[in-house]
C-alpha cells in the first residue's frame, strides 16, 4: 500500500509588508537608539527575507495608527495571551479556508464528501471546539470525517502530519486526507531586546497550508509517493531551539548556535534516512529544505555538498514569505511540484524540517504520474521502506 501527495494549496493573509518596514516598527517598539537601529537594520538586511505576510496591518503602520498594539510610548499595556488568541480564532479559519481551496481546485475530480480524515496543525494558537470542527463546518466536511490535531510541535510538525496520513492511507485504500497547516506567528511579537527574540522577529511570518494525500496518484498531475521518514534528536539543542506560553504571547528561543548544531548533524540523518532504500544522496537533485533561516539553509549546504541551485525553492520561500513555522515546507514543495512534470516520474526528492527538541526530521519522497507509472526503482524503494529497520533513535 502507498501514499501520495496529490496537491498543496497555500495561502497568505493580505498585509505583505517590506522587511525594512519591519524593522522600522521593531525598532520603534523596542525605542532604539540610534546604534542599536542600525544594527537592527543590518540583521533584517541579512536575513535573506524581502517581504512578510501578517493577519496584522500594524507592523506596516506607526504609533498612533495602529489596530492591535496600543498607541502609547512602549506599546503598554502589551498584549496579553488571551488577546493573541482572540485574534487566531478571528483568522486562522479563513486562511484555512483559503488554502484548502486552493489544494482542491487542482483535483477536480475530489468532492469533499470523500474527504475521510482532517489533520489540522499549528503551534500558534489552539482553543476548542477548535479549528479542525470549525474546518468541518466551514468546508461542509461530513460530521464523522476523522479529526486529528498537531498542536505545538513548531516548524518541522508538517512532517507528523504527512506521516499521520501516510499511515491512515496505508491502512485504508479508501483513505482521503486533507492536512492543513496554520501558522499566525506575527501574532506573538516579544517586546525584548534579548538576542533570541531579535531573531525571532526578524524570522517569522504567516502563512497557510493544505495538502491532499490519498492511496492513488492524482489523475492529471505529477504526485509525490511518500517513501519513507526519518527523525532524529539533538539533545545539545534541547535549550537552543524552544516554544514557550508566557503572558504575553508564545515565546520563540531560537540561538545563534542552531544553524551549527543542524550542519553538526543532518549528514547522519541523511544516511539512516537512505539507509535501507536504492537511493545515495548522490542520486538526488530536487530538495524541499525547511528554510528556518538563511543561515540554516547555508550550513545545510556546507555538510552536504549542496549548491545554493539546490536550494533554490527554499530560499525563494524565505524571500518571499519568511519562516512561517510549520506550513513553510509545505511552501517549498508545491513550489517544487509546481515545475514538475511527467519527465520526472520515479525521481526522488528529498525533504527536510526542524524544530524544538532540537528535532530532525528527513521525508524522502518519489515523483509520481498515474499515466506513466511508477519505475521500477520506485516499486523497490517503496517495498524497502515499508520493512521495519533499527535506528539509533526513536521516532
Amino acid at each position: 500500500m502507498s501514499s501520495y501527495l496529490c496537491a498543496i494549496g497555500t495561502a497568505n493573509p493580505p498585509h505583505r509588508i517590506p522587511q525594512t518596514q519591519i524593522a522600522d516598527f521593531m525598532a520603534a517598539a523596542l525605542e532604539f537608539d540610534e546604534r542599536a537601529t542600525r544594527k537592527l537594520r543590518a540583521l533584517y538586511r541579512v536575513s535573506g527575507i524581502g517581504h512578510r505576510y501578517s493577519v496584522l496591518p500594524d507592523y506596516a503602520r506607526v504609533n498612533g495608527e495602529f489596530e492591535f498594539f496600543p498607541n502609547t510610548p512602549g506599546l503598554e499595556p502589551f498584549p496579553a495571551v488571551g488577546r493573541r488568541m482572540a485574534e487566531y480564532r478571528r483568522f486562522a479559519l479563513p486562511l484555512a479556508v483559503e488554502a484548502v481551496e486552493a489544494c482542491l481546485a487542482q483535483l477536480p475530480e475530489v468532492e469533499l464528501s470523500t474527504v475521510t480524515h482532517l489533520i489540522t496543525v499549528s503551534c500558534t494558537g489552539m482553543y476548542a471546539p477548535g479549528l479542525d470542527i470549525e474546518l468541518v463546518g466551514a468546508l461542509g466536511l461530513p460530521g464523522h470525517v476523522q479529526r486529528t490535531c498537531v498542536n505545538f510541535m513548531g516548524c518541522y510538525a508538517a512532517v507528523n502530519g504527512l506521516k499521520l496520513a501516510d499511515a491512515f492511507c496505508r491502512a485504508s485504500p479508501q483513505a482521503r486526507v486533507l492536512v492543513v497547516c496554520v501558522e499566525l506567528c506575527t501574532l506573538h511579537f516579544q517586546k525584548s531586546p534579548e538576542d533570541d527574540h531579535l531573531v525571532s522577529n526578524a524570522l517569522f511570518g504567516d502563512g497557510a497550508a493544505a495538502v491532499l494525500v490519498q492511496s492513488t496518484p492524482a489523475a492529471h498531475q505529477p504526485s509525490l509517493a511518500l517513501t519513507a521518514f526519518h527523525c532524529d534528536l539533538e539533545p545539545n539543542g534541547h535549550a537552543d531551539m524552544a516554544w514557550h506560553i508566557n503572558d504575553f504571547g508564545f515565546e520563540m528561543t531560537l540561538s545563534s548556535y542552531v544553524p551549527r548544531m543542524i550542519q553538526d548533524g543532518i549528514g547522519q540523518l541523511t544516511q539512516r534516512l537512505l539507509a535501507d532504500l536504492p537511493v545515495e544522496l548522490a542520486d538526488i537533485r530536487a530538495f524541499a529544505i525547511h528554510p528556518g533561516g538563511r543561515k540554516i539553509l547555508e550550513s545545510i549546504e556546507q555538510a552536504l555538498g549542496l549548491s545554493s541551485h539546490d536550494n533554490r525553492y527554499a530560499y525563494a520561500v524565505l524571500r518571499e514569505y519568511g519562516n512561517m513555522s510549520s506550513a513553510t515546507v509545505l511552501f517549498v514543495l508545491a513550489r517544487l511540484m509546481g515545475e514538475l512534470t511527467a519527465a520526472d516520474n520515479g525521481a526522488p526528492v528529498l525533504s527536510f524540517a526542524f524544530g524544538p527538541g532540537l528535532t530532525l526530521e528527513a521525508m524522502l519522497l518519489t515523483v509520481a504520474s498515474e499515466n506513466v507509472g511508477n519505475t521500477a526503482q520506485s516499486a523497490e524503494m517503496k517495498n524497502k521502506a515499508q520493512q521495519p529497520r533499527a535506528v539509533a533513535l526513536a521516532t
